[in-house]
């Protein structure tokens, strides 16, 4: 398969996050994420970003994320999206995030 074939596999699309909870189950620091994917849905992410990012910082913020993984139990808790990021250290990740708003939904090309 070609690399540009397998890139356009992956869904990539633009949501904005509507809920964070702190969530202390998981085996490292983590947040739970519901984000607004426009007309495909609310999805519920984990997400390793405490380090850089409060509760508060989070909600209303945009963010890119992987759509189409199978969803992943994470300590009892479905995973359904990947949000993405760059990882600067071990325990710092920063969020990919637009420059500016794009509608929910929008798919990464």
């Amino acid at each position: 398969m070609e690399m540009l074939e397998c890139f356009s596999e992956l869904e990539m699309r633009i949501g904005t996050v509507v809920e964070v909870e702190a969530f202390p189950e998981a085996r490292k620091p983590a947040y739970k994420l519901k984000i607004d994917f426009g007309t495909h849905g609310v999805m519920q992410s984990s997400a390793q970003i405490t380090a850089l990012y409060g509760t508060g910082e989070l909600v209303g913020r945009q963010v890119v994320a992987v759509t189409n993984l199978p969803p992943r139990r994470i300590a009892g808790f479905v995973s359904e999206c990947l949000v993405l990021g760059f990882q600067t250290t071990s325990t710092e990740v920063v969020l990919l995030e637009p420059e500016r708003t794009v509608a929910n939904g929008t798919r990464v090309s």
